[in-house]
């Protein structure tokens, strides 16, 4: 069986789709699968052993040059390389008008999203063939996602434990061992910074928590990590405060980046896409909200904990508020450090 999977962003939304490769291999074992990514995000699947084909498009920079001859170029070249298979099934799991075009053009008789309910953009429904509503109990993006996937089988995933991985090379690996070659035990990796004003948590707790950690863990190392130079310098701050057990990581490519998160013990942040990067590649992540839905978009699964926000205008979907202050205080480090606790304590028991 050959199934074309539609997921080209963005990198938190992605990695809450990987699940699907695990089940699709699971109740087809000799199942072909090809995957339609942003080429932003190619290194979150390129090299899966799931995934024969990774097809990349470049929707947001061909909208700066429609007219130019490279743009013309790509997405023809994209169209016939799109085209030169025929799958059994293709599944749009982004549901917008850009990832229905890309449905419309392969080359299949069954083609499935999401209900009309579920959609980003309803324009979406003119480009599947079936169209999935999601139950009561899907409240997690993986859920949702593995929804979808599993309608055509008869496997239900109701009970599915998600599963799944980002390649890294031996390059990666050896990268990664040497950022962390002065780690204590155990490794916990705080990421401090995201896109979004109202998901940010404040300077004061990430220290507290930091050394309140330390204090419960003496031996452990608190690695923090950076995506900007505002971030770096964050990080580069707390470490003076938090002390010589501290540790700010190197610049690392994501796929390096994933090859650290995998030797971490646990990774502690808010509605970022580190966190999410850890979650899939299996490593244990407490995760706070504020401005967002933490049941909806926190990583899935018991070795992970979600810590939302207390106050009844939490899941505002803002980016700026009056109420940010309130909002970044009402989320404690000792709730943070209680969460981190039990699942460290958890990940000692199952490994005992």
């Amino acid at each position: 069986m050959r199934i074309l999977i539609i997921k080209t962003s963005s990198l938190g939304d992605i990695i809450h789709a990987l699940p699907v490769l695990d089940y699709l291999r699971q109740v087809v074992p000799d199942v072909h699968i090809d995957w339609v990514v942003d080429e932003s995000f190619a290194d979150l699947v390129s090299y899966n052993p799931l995934i024969e084909r990774v097809l990349t498009v470049a929707f947001r920079r061909w909208k700066k040059n429609p007219f130019a001859l490279q743009t013309h170029q790509e997405i023809l070249r994209f169209v016939h390389e799109l085209r030169q298979q025929h799958y059994d099934l293709v599944f749009d799991l982004q549901g917008n008008s850009k990832s229905g075009l890309v449905c419309r053009l392969a080359r299949a008789e069954r083609k499935i999203g999401f209900s009309r309910e579920h959609l980003q953009e309803r324009l979406n429904l003119l480009f599947t063939t079936e169209q999935v509503s999601f139950k009561e109990t899907d409240r997690n993006a993986v859920q949702r996602y593995l929804r979808v996937v599993s309608s055509p089988f008869a496997v239900s995933t109701d009970n599915w434990q998600p599963r799944s991985d980002i390649a890294t090379s031996a390059a990666d690996e050896a990268i990664a061992d040497a950022a962390l070659s002065r780690s204590g035990s155990p490794q916990i990796l705080l990421h401090t910074g995201t896109t979004w004003q109202t998901k940010l948590w404040y300077e004061e707790g990430w220290l507290q928590l930091g050394q309140e950690l330390l204090g419960r863990y003496p031996a452990a190392t608190v690695l923090l990590s950076w995506g900007n130079r505002e971030e770096q310098q964050r990080a580069e701050y707390l470490v003076t405060l938090v002390g010589e057990q501290a540790v700010v990581l190197p610049s690392l490519s994501l796929k390096q980046f994933a090859a650290v998160l995998k030797r971490c013990d646990l990774v502690i942040g808010g509605d970022t896409g580190p966190v999410h990067l850890a979650a899939a590649v299996g490593t244990p992540t407490v995760s706070f909200y504020r401005c967002t839905d933490g049941e909806r978009n926190g990583p899935f699964g018991p070795q992970h904990a979600v810590v939302q926000s207390p106050l009844p205008c939490a899941v505002c979907m803002r980016k700026q508020c009056d109420q940010d202050e309130a909002c970044r205080r009402s989320i404690t480090p000792m709730a943070l450090a209680e969460a981190a606790q039990r699942l460290l304590d958890q990940k000692e028991s199952a490994a005992a």
